[in-house]
């Protein structure tokens, strides 16, 4: 424990226990005759719901109260006082309590809002302009305006601080990152809190059975109906999430969901969406090359027809097509002897565009009940989400069921509860990430001069599919053939009672509980060349549940010039899971095809595997809020956690925190225009311990052999001793708002400390572990977030807003343990991630995010003239680009920076409303791109290739190499060159009898040198590969530099438009003569590509964040996401009675 941790713990309590006994001291006795009990219940003229935290002081005097969390409040006052009701953002009333004991009021939406409650730590209620530190936030109008499947994606372009990737189609997974990476173990994912239920989200969600056939099911944040939404804030520091402790490393995010209305009766909301999913953007194959390995035309054979293609031979460079060639293709006609018949060599350019699913839908329906009385307030919700696909055969369902309700049991005991049901299930979600059970894969590699849809009837009899060759998978039998099937029912539930013991001290008391289970399920048929056995069968089954109990009592009260909050409490975590898992071993099979069962899989091709863990997490904390005149507001916070995944020496870790704001328009008089200026400032620790069991080794299920069942130890050592990590932050900041709330700025400084890193790192193989897991590191993280807001235009008829935010982050790795040198985290089409401790001396910039490969092996002797050429192998039969056998630097996956537009141009009841998302700097590794280039099926790739001049192709001469080393900076010195010629003449083909002894003008060339060094490492051309006599020609279907990472390298700059959308408010009078009190329309869109650097592919960069099974996910990596850019065209209908 360090000093400082040891000084908060001192001094904290006694901070506390003075409040707390302060408080005792500035109550005084109420020595007042004659005194009544006034009770009311303070709610919003907009929607009727309760407003919570409204002052109601005693006018004259400092005695007051505030309202609770349903709008009701308590107050002993003399029987002809006035009280004075006040809210930020309301209008100020007074009113006269003239001896009534019941005092209920609506209160209006004042046109100058300063400023709103936001629901910070443990869901507590505060005004904004008191915090300390930032919180993002969003309303349900800015979550459901759009509507998306998942919350997380209504996000994006919103809120600073954020970003948010989303891994592929509709029921996918989605990833938040807030304020940059804090650990080097975790996913990064922040925990989430519905409602008082803790959640956790992992991007980790992928699985399936079967050779290659892997499924993204979706992480938990998916589970949750934004329709039923009401607000969401984001706890980006640790400042703000100190409370939640180790599970705040990451930040928080508060999702609160819609409650009851106003009072006087039943109200009915109904929302009914339908979206359709336009393609507007494949990716980019090419259709002007048949099958086959050369691009031979009729005359070079004597009979005047190409021979039949060898299915062993790539796909894309093959003949020319649409020019008059035969050939005997894939699902030929056969004459009278059963002899296949040659045919015209015709291109299908919509191949791809054929095999998607043209009516990929996905419809919403939601009805909401709910009712409002002096003693009880309910809202029942249920919804229904259809899904199909853009992938044929695919589809998703979702249907939720909400309720949340209170009751006033006595008087001054209310008791509540909030549960959130959700069932998801698919039939088949289409397998993704790698290439051989993936439908989209497949249909983008079938060669342009096969018809796609004539692959759809598959079935030849028996186990036969119909495919175009031996290895080559069909699309449609991928797509219906093999069934990936899910159900997961989650409960997110709990129940609370609140105890107004005075005015001024309350106690709640709540127990939640957050339970899953899940069934996954993969039939495959006989056909799949992964598993040619029978087929193949699986299914998992898996069970988790986090259970925690709470307790906080708080203290309010007001006097003289102070306000003061206080609150104490305490958590008990208890979480458990478990699966259990059968399966056929890949590649053995099933005993009779079509059966689906266990027991329709050999004894010894069985695979079993189960697992199970347990977690408990104890807790107490404590806060306080002080206020002086409106003008100055602290904050303190402590936490102290007992984790049981650490070791008991260590298991006990403190987070305390301090957040001070100054509101200096309140301190100096800066005229009727400045609204609010404010500057705040915060300091807090904040941790994350480890999953369980990673002090001692377990055995696992090892499989059996023979008939032995055996069992294994992991290969990672573990360590007894482990350190929680610690995030230890600062942040700094200023808000301001002028001109009545028309102009809006706020603006943070921040930067964390990451420490106690818990790594796993290599140990040499004769300690019999591959690894040991170990505190080793310090990660440093710092960024800027800023939002400018502008309303030019405020009339009566017309509204304009304009809102721009902007962050910057990054994060630093400073430190490892002694002996590491570094950490890698992926390697994926010769790149590499990895982070080396900072340190200048060696040019190390520490960056998290950096992507190194092995650059192009070049001349280094600086006194050659041939300096800087790529040095080509010695074997010049490999007349290729070859790599340094060291690694160097290329990028790195993190953006530069990212900003986000939104702007709202009401016209009477018409809203226009659109939200822009700009995602600058930053690479990423493309798995698709290099699949599809290796076999030359890419168009992109096609359209690079360098054309010589006219005159200059075809054959090796000397005018061909004076242009290519005048061309140098672009043919030689680059980084990412490509080769010279092409698949025909029209590409300046180069004439070359590769391997087979008949010539083609399909050559291509590797511009570079050969040669060696002598022993002083002066540089000895052996000869140039420049064009001249002597430059070695391949195939154009060996083009590709398959060893050159940098190839697979792309910039993941982007401009998407998030959102757009047209509401159209049926006016009142309208809407009451259809006995409605609301009616709105609106159409929209959402997330289109407006512009990416490296577009003209077709593979979005957002998906350039690949989620894994168990900790397996690859920020940086997009790996075979396939699926097509798409426009979505909703419509959504909304009405209340």
């Amino acid at each position: 424990m360090n000093k400082n941790q040891g000084r908060f713990k001192v001094v904290l309590p006694l901070v506390f226990l003075l409040l707390f006994t302060g408080n005792g001291f500035a109550e005084t006795t109420d020595t007042r005759q004659n005194t009544i009990n006034v009770t009311g219940t303070v709610t919003s003229a907009t929607d009727g719901m309760p407003l919570i935290g409204v002052s109601i002081v005693v006018k004259g005097t400092t005695e007051g109260t505030v309202s609770d969390m349903n709008g009701n409040y308590r107050i002993n006052i003399l029987p002809n006082v006035t009280l004075v009701f006040s809210y930020i953002g309301y209008i100020t009333q007074e009113i006269a309590v003239g001896g009534r004991r019941t005092v209920d009021i609506v209160m209006e939406e004042s046109a100058e809002t300063l400023s709103e409650v936001v629901v910070t730590a443990l869901g507590i209620g505060r005004e904004e302009k008191s915090l300390g530190y930032s919180v993002g936030k969003l309303g349900s109008e800015e979550i459901s305006k759009v509507v998306h499947e998942n919350v997380l994606t209504s996000m994006a372009g919103k809120v600073t601080g954020v970003t948010i990737n989303s891994t592929g189609g509709t029921g996918s997974t989605v990833s938040m990152v807030i304020r940059g990476a804090t650990s080097m173990s975790t996913d990064n994912q922040p925990l989430f809190v519905i409602d008082g239920v803790p959640m956790t989200s992992s991007v980790n969600n992928v699985g399936g059975f079967g050779k290659d056939n892997l499924v993204d099911y979706g992480n938990a944040i998916s589970d949750i109906d934004p329709e039923s939404i009401e607000s969401v804030s984001i706890l980006k520091g640790p400042s703000a999430a100190a409370l939640y402790g180790t599970r705040a490393g990451n930040g928080v995010v508060l999702i609160t969901t819609k409650k009851s209305g106003r009072k006087g009766g039943m109200k009915v909301e109904v929302v009914s969406n339908t979206v359709f999913d336009i393609p507007s953007k494949y990716l980019d194959v090419q259709n002007r090359l048949g099958f086959g390995y050369r691009s031979y035309t009729n005359s070079a054979f004597p009979n005047g027809i190409i021979p039949a293609y060898n299915t062993s031979e790539v796909t894309g460079a093959g003949p020319e097509l649409n020019k008059g060639y035969w050939q005997v293709q894939p699902f030929a006609p056969l004459d009278a002897n059963g002899v296949p018949i040659p045919t015209e060599l015709i291109s299908h350019p919509d191949n791809y565009k054929n095999f998607i699913n043209g009516n990929a839908i996905t419809t919403t329906n939601s009805v909401a009940i709910s009712s409002s009385s002096d003693r009880v307030n309910y809202r029942l919700g249920v919804s229904n989400m259809t899904n199909r696909g853009l992938v044929p055969n695919s589809d998703l369902n979702r249907n939720n069921l909400t309720l949340s309700a209170t009751s006033t049991v006595v008087e001054g005991l209310t008791v509540g509860t909030d549960i959130n049901y959700t069932r998801n299930w698919a039939d088949n979600r289409p397998a993704t990430q790698e290439r051989g059970a993936n439908p989209l894969q497949w249909a983008a590699w079938i060669p342009p001069n096969v018809d796609i849809r004539k692959m759809k009837d598959y079935k030849l009899g028996g186990n036969e599919v119909l495919t175009i060759g031996k290895g080559w998978e069909n699309p449609y039998f991928l797509a219906y053939g093999i069934n990936n099937s899910f159900k997961r029912n989650r409960l997110i539930g709990s129940v609370s009672a609140t105890w107004e013991i005075t005015p001024q001290l309350s106690l709640m008391g709540r127990y939640a509980l957050n339970r899953s289970d899940e069934t996954r399920e993969t039939k495959i048929d006989p056909g799949y060349s992964g598993e040619p056995n029978n087929g193949a069968y699986g299914i998992v089954t898996s069970e988790s549940s986090e259970a925690n109990a709470d307790v906080l009592a708080t203290y309010k009260n007001h006097w003289d010039n102070f306000s003061l909050t206080t609150s104490a409490g305490g958590n008990l975590l208890y979480s458990r899971w478990s699966y259990m898992s059968n399966s056929s071993k890949p590649g053995s099979g099933l005993i009779i095809p079509y059966l689906y069962t266990i027991q329709n899989i050999e004894n010894t091709s069985l695979s079993y595997s189960n697992a199970r863990y347990e977690r408990a997490i104890n807790s107490v904390y404590a806060m306080a809020n002080l206020g002086w005149r409106d003008r100055v507001y602290l904050d303190l916070t402590a936490r102290n956690d007992w984790a049981s995944t650490l070791p008991a020496e260590n298991r006990s870790y403190f987070y305390p925190s301090a957040s001070l704001s100054f509101l200096l328009n309140n301190m100096i008089d800066m005229g009727k225009n400045v609204n609010l200026l404010k500057i705040r400032g915060s300091i807090a620790q904040v941790g994350n311990d480890t999953s369980p069991y990673s002090l001692y080794a377990t055995y696992y299920d090892g499989g059996q052999w023979g008939d032995a069942i055996r069992l294994g130890k992991p290969g990672d050592l573990l360590n007894p001793v482990l350190l929680p990590e610690e995030s230890s932050s600062y942040e700094v900041g200023m808000d301001i708002k002028m001109f009545n709330n028309r102009l809006r700025f706020e603006g943070t400084y921040y930067r964390a400390d990451n420490r106690n890193q818990i790594l796993s790192v290599p140990l040499a193989g004769s300690t019999g572990f591959n690894s040991i897991k170990i505190n080793a590191g310090l990660l440093q993280s710092r960024g800027v977030e800023l939002m400018l807001g502008f309303t030019p235009i405020e009339t009566k008829d017309w509204t304009w807003n304009l809102d721009v935010n902007f962050t910057k982050n990054q994060t630093w790795l400073l430190e490892l343990s002694e002996g590491t040198d570094f950490v890698q985290f992926w390697d994926e089409a010769r790149v590499k991630n990895i982070a080396y401790a900072k340190d200048k001396s060696l040019g190390r910039d520490g960056l998290i995010g950096n992507l190194y490969t092995r650059k192009i092996l070049r001349v280094t002797d600086k006194n050659s003239k041939y300096y800087g050429y790529p040095l080509l192998p010695e074997n010049s039969e490999d007349a290729e680009w070859q790599a340094e056998d060291d690694y160097s630097k290329v990028g790195n996956y993190n953006p530069n920076f990212i900003m986000g537009l939104q702007t709202s141009i009401t016209y009477k009841n018409f809203t226009l409303s659109m939200t822009f998302d700009w995602r600058s700097g930053g690479q990423y590794v493309s798995q698709t791109w290099r699949y599809l280039t290796e076999g030359v099926v890419s168009n992109t790739w096609l359209n690079q290739l360098v054309i010589p001049p006219d005159g200059l192709g075809g054959q090796p001469n000397e005018a061909l190499r004076d242009w290519v080393v005048a061309n140098a900076d672009r043919l030689i010195y680059t980084n990412n060159p490509r080769p010279v010629g092409g698949p025909t003449p029209d590409f300046g083909g180069f004439y070359n009898d590769f391997y087979t002894g008949i010539g083609a003008y399909d050559g291509t060339f590797a511009p570079g040198v050969y040669g060696r060094y002598d022993d002083n490492g002066n540089f000895i051309l052996v000869k140039e590969n420049l064009g001249n006599e002597g430059t070695e020609f391949r195939p154009y279907a060996m083009s590709y530099p398959w060893g050159i990472g940098e190839a697979n390298l792309f910039d993941a700059d982007y401009v998407k438009l998030r959102e757009i959308a047209l509401n159209y408010k049926v006016p009142a009078k309208t809407a009451q003569k259809l006995k409605l009190q609301d009616l709105n329309i609106s159409v929209y869109s959402r997330n289109i590509m407006l512009w990416a650097k490296s577009a003209g592919m077709g593979i979005d960069p957002e998906r350039a964040y690949q989620s894994g099974s168990g900790g397996g996910f690859k920020q940086g990596v997009e790996r075979f996401n396939a699926e097509p850019w798409v426009i979505p065209v909703g419509f959504k209908l909304s009405f209340t009675f």
